[in-house]
């Protein structure tokens, strides 16, 4: 099959439009890419040196939904299914997936980033782990309308909180505080109150609390106007109000940034929970003993398994995590500006790009 797709030959360069011709393998399946989402990791591997497992050039883009249009050997109950293609894939057969850590699976497969990825027409991936998607013409099935493009999204940005959810252990009575609200953080919002949480959004844009305040977040707190200290005073005041004890309250750091990941630290209690979810490669000064004073733990979270992300699907179609007032559509030929625009922090949502035909 002839592919289109924009490749970065450099980083930091503009990405540039070229073909390759591929077929797809025994267990593998072609996904006609019908959207592609923009990922702050995408940036990172972009703008910031973050080096990519196969080296440049590369064609970027993990957040992918879109049709089946050939199947290889074993592969071929997926021809012509409309399906969501997980960011990480584990192999499913190692040491590592067989005892449940399938997260770190040595040989996990991670579009754009282990091959070419989703910012092009279409994608070589494993058949193991696509999500398959209903009809979205059927109005019971999707009453909200969403199209195919618009559930790009759900292969990171709202799979993602969703498992760091699940590994909190998130249930009614607790308490999640997101640290961030933007993009991973206003879907792992939207997460936890359908898991019955209790939710505070903390962010320094207030679109992204005000979006927040009407898709689930019972608080939100402005960090541009307040100083660490009384957003954490703040938060412990609400979870006294709630009668949520120390140990009930989940902390989410989604920001990627150090000045976040420095306050969900400090908003660790007795025996709290902090989520390590946004990334950045710059260096974080933290008091580790905290963690042994207080007898909190921290963990981080990467991607999501592929066994959750039937029940994410049936979260968004059901309506209980929104998608259509995070989402923006931009064509594919566009990528060079959106990609510049995001990173500049022009955008409060998440842009899906779709290829033209």
């Amino acid at each position: 099959m002839r592919i289109e797709s924009w490749r970065v030959e450099q980083a930091g360069q503009p990405m540039v439009l070229a073909e390759r011709v591929e077929s797809a393998g025994p267990a593998e399946v072609l996904v006609e890419v019908a959207g592609c989402g923009v990922c702050h990791t995408d940036l990172g591997f972009f703008y910031d040196g973050v080096p990519t497992r196969q080296p440049l050039p590369l064609t970027l883009g993990h957040e992918i939904a879109g049709r089946v249009v050939e199947a290889g050997a074993g592969a071929e109950a997926w021809l012509g299914r409309a399906v969501i293609v997980p960011a990480v894939i584990p192999c499913g057969e190692c040491a590592a997936c067989r005892e449940g850590h399938g997260s770190i699976c040595p040989r996990q497969l991670f579009p754009g980033n282990d091959r070419d990825g989703g910012f092009g027409t279409a994608v070589r991936v494993p058949a193991s782990g696509l999500c398959p998607v209903p009809d979205l013409a059927s109005p019971e099935r999707n009453p909200a309308g969403l199209t195919l493009p618009d559930l790009a999204v759900i292969a990171d940005a709202v799979s993602t909180p969703f498992q760091a959810a699940l590994r909190a252990g998130l249930a009614p009575g607790d308490l999640a505080v997101f640290v961030g609200a933007g993009g991973v953080g206003g879907f792992g919002v939207q997460v936890a109150a359908a898991m019955g949480a209790s939710v505070v959004a903390i962010d320094v844009r207030t679109a992204a609390l005000e979006r927040a305040a009407r898709h689930g977040a019972s608080a939100t707190f402005d960090a541009a106007s307040l100083e660490p200290d009384a957003l954490r005073k703040a938060v412990r005041a609400l979870a006294k109000q709630l009668n949520v004890p120390s140990w009930r309250v989940k902390v989410f750091e989604t920001s990627g940034s150090p000045a976040g990941q420095q306050l969900a630290f400090a908003l660790l209690g007795h025996g709290g929970y902090l989520s390590v979810v946004g990334y950045t490669p710059a260096s974080v000064e933290l008091r580790l003993s905290n963690l042994m004073a207080l007898d909190a733990t921290a963990r981080g979270n990467w991607g999501c398994l592929p066994e959750h992300y039937p029940a994410i699907l049936d979260l968004v179609l059901a309506g209980r995590v929104e998608l259509r007032s995070y989402v923006e559509h931009r064509p594919l030929a566009t990528i060079n500006e959106v990609f510049a625009e995001v990173h500049a922090g022009g955008v409060d949502r998440r842009i899906v790009l779709v290829p033209e035909r």
